[in-house]
């Protein structure tokens, strides 16, 4: 599997064609800090979408019963294989590693040139 870091101007694009293909996606979020140590926030809810506003500098996972939101988001990384998309983690400005796995990989955005 490979892991791909996202630059900060593909955020957007790549979470709103990401969010279009989740046709009965289900995942689990996961946060892992020093702090905290690894936690499960949510296990295999369905996955609705996630989004990126630039203005705000906010994530929001959208699942359902639950926006996790994410401020001052730093770093984006996505694994994949074959064009298939397995998980997303998104690092906030406190170094918390918010981790969105999903159940069954989906089809993974296409990286724009």
């Amino acid at each position: 599997m490979t892991v791909r870091k996202l630059e900060k101007s593909e955020w957007g694009q790549f979470f709103n064609d990401l969010s279009k293909g989740l046709k009965d996606a289900q995942a689990q979020v996961e946060i892992a800090s020093l702090k905290l140590g690894d936690q499960v926030q949510v296990n295999w809810l369905p996955l609705f979408g996630i989004v990126y506003d630039q203005k705000d500098d906010i994530c929001e996972i959208a699942l359902k019963g639950l926006d996790h939101l994410i401020h001052r988001p730093r770093e984006v990384n996505v694994e994949e294989e074959a064009g298939k998309l397995f998980s997303v983690e998104i690092i906030d400005g406190d170094n918390y590693h918010q981790i969105v796995k999903l159940k069954e990989p989906v089809g993974a955005p296409v990286k724009s040139s």
